[in-house]
């Protein structure tokens, strides 16, 4: 549907999920993937089912400059890049009497530090090479108000609105911005409980207008989307992919 042929694509948190899926969907519309993770075995199992050369680089976005020294090897690898899938980022469930500072910091510095570090350590590249797309995977935690959840939100809500903000910082580049916040994804973080928790997965689909889970494919198709030239005049753009659990009404089925 989409054509990336010779188009280098960077994508972070690529060894399962979401990154894992994006991943597959960029390779399989020609482009070359750069994988970042932290798990070698996990993006080795991913790389060894991609067709077009692909990178790999592990990270641990978690340490000071590691988003910059990141955008540095990304740089001293493959040259500058076409396109970056912001996926990497970790989830919190805290109430707030329970948040301490130091879980704070740990899913600040690597759901927004290191994303917005990288990115800037990408930029230029991109600028040289006549512009691209950015994509930052945000969450409908940024637009909902989730019950323990205050850090994890906030995260999400910052990626938003730099969103926004390199748009218009980097519009004039050739450079597009934009966030896809993901719903309910049956992905490897809701595994154990929709296995383990008695209808727990009933109970949280029928929250969704279109009463089903979404699935790593769901997300990597509108990925693919603002990775092409379909999305040429879309830059600084939220979008939320879930099924209508966000802004839509859902009458209940049970």
């Amino acid at each position: 549907m989409y054509e990336l042929k010779d188009k280098l694509v960077v994508v972070s948190g690529a060894s399962r999920g979401i990154g894992e899926a994006s991943s597959r969907a960029l390779d399989g519309a020609g482009a070359r993937v750069v994988l970042i993770g932290r798990t070698l075995e996990d993006l080795e199992r991913v790389a060894s089912d991609l067709k077009h050369d692909p990178v790999i680089l592990q990270a641990d976005l978690s340490e000071p400059r590691a988003g910059t020294e990141l955008g540095e090897r990304v740089i001293e690898k493959v040259g500058p890049v076409d396109v970056l899938v912001n996926n990497a980022g970790i989830p919190m469930r805290r109430t707030p009497d329970s948040l301490t500072e130091e879980e704070f910091d740990l899913v600040f510095s690597i759901n927004v530090r290191s994303l917005l570090m990288l990115t800037l350590a990408l930029g230029p590249g991109m600028a040289e090479r006549g512009g691209g797309s950015i994509i930052n995977i945000s969450s409908i935690a940024s637009l909902r108000g989730p019950v323990g959840r205050v850090a994890y939100a906030g995260t999400k809500g910052a990626v938003d609105a730099m969103t926004r903000a390199l748009a218009a910082d980097w519009g004039e580049q050739g450079i597009r911005v934009n966030a896809i916040c993901p719903g309910l994804i049956a992905t490897a973080i809701w595994e154990k409980d929709r296995a383990n928790v008695p209808g727990l997965s009933e109970q949280l689909e029928d929250r969704i207008a279109l009463k089903r889970w979404g699935f790593g494919d769901d997300i990597a198709d509108v990925v693919l989307f603002f990775a092409s030239d379909a999305s040429r005049y879309m830059t600084g753009e939220v979008v939320a992919v879930d099924g209508g659990m966000a802004k839509v009404n859902s009458p209940s089925r049970l």
